[in-house]
């Protein structure tokens, strides 16, 4: 069920009048997770098995860690709740990987192995309902969080729908006392928060989807193209994607916030960046956060010398590439991330040199940084290493052997969205749109509504992200 499907504008507005009609906070709150599992349920329901487990799993780990001060004890706790979400993940997302992997080193070196294979079907949203509830355990093992006795609150918190399948992902101690000082229907700020979906649906509905086949037919054989149609398939997916997850996004944070939660912000003008750095403080927030917290500072951090932190920047990185999917492209997109962001850190500390901070140096930072962030982004879009590597060269050196070309209007286009991309950025929609008289906002959000179902796709292409 994709959010921008007419199926789930009706489940939502069920769900959505139920909610408020029920009296009781126990009542909506058990009404909200049999929503989640139909929800899920609707993708497959064979899946939902996962959900229990690790609601389960990670409900009992917090009050086994909480129930005892032995080290060894709650160390044991912990790695329960540790093996069962690295378990699942691993086998349902990485078995195949590592298997051909090894079949591949293995036959380099001579040796043919006859390995077992299995067709596993990759459950959506894995990666982001396992790292929600590992970072529970973990939050109560390092004494962040005391943990919920509720198991309907734990249910919850692991399944809510908006955010089930693509994120943000959640921390506890954000989501968990929301559940135990729910909001009433007065204090739900309604405009905002259907802006905000509408934008959401704008950007993947209509940006996002009608971009993807002139992508899609780029990168699907680059060979036959000029090196200049790079210039605009690249942008065009960096584009594509950032409308398309963000997209998800603006639209979970919306139906959270009508149904009274607040989740976190997971997206701020990231193709604004002035640096890699900076890119990363706003592209993803609640993935970026998570590997700072839960990897990042165990393994160290800041603390050490150059080469400890360099280490702990690449082994991050690369984690974070591969969360993204079983593959070698995403190792290396996550590298060239880690590798950036270590030699910012040598430029600023090791040799001292700062730029002087005025307009033209920022321009220059921004556009590089945009730059490399697309160029990173063909790793991360090619199916493989040769095609990623045909269009790394027209998009660095300018050399492809290929006639067709994409329309230069693109780039019109392209500039459009950058300028709607700055605006927006700087704009308070909150506090300016509840000053909106109603009948204005209810006129204006219908027009913008039927504009955008005059030009999204009917087929309704699922979000990039379900895949991770």
């Amino acid at each position: 069920m994709i959010f921008t499907e007419f199926r789930f504008l009706a489940f939502f507005a069920m769900v959505f009048s139920l909610h408020w009609l029920l009296r009781g906070a126990s009542l909506r709150k058990a009404w909200l997770l049999l929503s989640s599992y139909a929800f899920y349920a609707a993708w497959d329901w064979r899946f939902l098995g996962l959900i229990w487990l690790s609601t389960i799993v990670d409900y009992v780990a917090g009050l086994g860690i909480a129930a005892t001060e032995a080290p060894k004890s709650r160390k044991r706790w912990l790695q329960l709740s540790l093996a069962a979400n690295l378990g699942i993940l691993g086998f349902f997302k990485y078995y195949g990987f590592f298997l051909d992997s090894t079949a591949r080193l293995l036959h380099s070196i001579g040796f043919e192995a006859n390995l077992p294979t299995l067709q596993i079907i990759l459950p959506v949203g894995i990666s982001f309902f396992t790292f929600q509830t590992m970072s529970y355990s973990l939050d109560i093992y390092y004494r962040r969080l005391q943990p919920t006795r509720s198991l309907l609150d734990m249910g919850l918190f692991v399944g809510f729908f908006p955010q089930l399948v693509a994120g943000p992902i959640v921390r506890a101690a954000d989501f968990l006392p929301q559940l135990r000082a729910p909001q009433g229907l007065t204090s739900i700020a309604f405009k905002p928060a259907l802006l905000l979906f509408l934008s959401g649906f704008i950007k993947k509905a209509v940006i996002s989807d009608n971009i993807a086949p002139m992508v899609e037919a780029y990168f699907e054989d680059p060979s036959l193209w000029t090196s200049s149609a790079a210039w605009i398939a690249v942008p065009g997916y960096a584009v594509q994607i950032y409308c398309d997850f963000s997209g998800y996004s603006d639209m979970a944070i919306a139906c959270a916030a009508m149904l009274g939660y607040r989740l976190c912000l997971n997206f701020n003008a990231p193709y604004l960046a002035s640096d890699i750095r900076d890119f990363w403080r706003r592209w993803h927030i609640s993935l970026s956060t998570w590997l700072r917290d839960y990897l990042y500072i165990p393994l160290g951090g800041n603390r050490g010398g150059a080469f400890a932190v360099q280490r702990n920047l690449a082994l991050t990185m690369l984690l974070g590439g591969l969360w993204h999917g079983a593959s070698w492209n995403f190792v290396i997109w996550g590298g060239l991330h880690g590798l950036a962001l270590a030699l910012q850190r040598s430029w600023e500390r090791g040799f001292g040199v700062r730029l002087p901070d005025n307009l033209l140096r920022r321009l220059i930072s921004s556009a590089f940084t945009l730059w490399f962030v697309c160029l990173c982004w063909i790793l991360f879009r090619a199916t493989d290493f040769s095609t990623a590597w045909e269009i790394l060269r027209a998009f660095t050196v300018f050399h492809s052997d290929g006639e067709q070309s994409l329309s230069t209007s693109w780039w019109i286009y392209f500039v459009l969205l950058y300028v709607a991309h700055r605006l927006a950025s700087h704009l308070q929609q909150g506090k300016a749109i509840e000053k909106v008289p109603t009948p204005v906002f209810a006129f204006g959000l219908g027009v913008l509504a039927a504009l955008s179902f005059a030009f999204m796709r009917v087929d309704h292409p699922p979000f990039i992200y379900f895949q991770f």
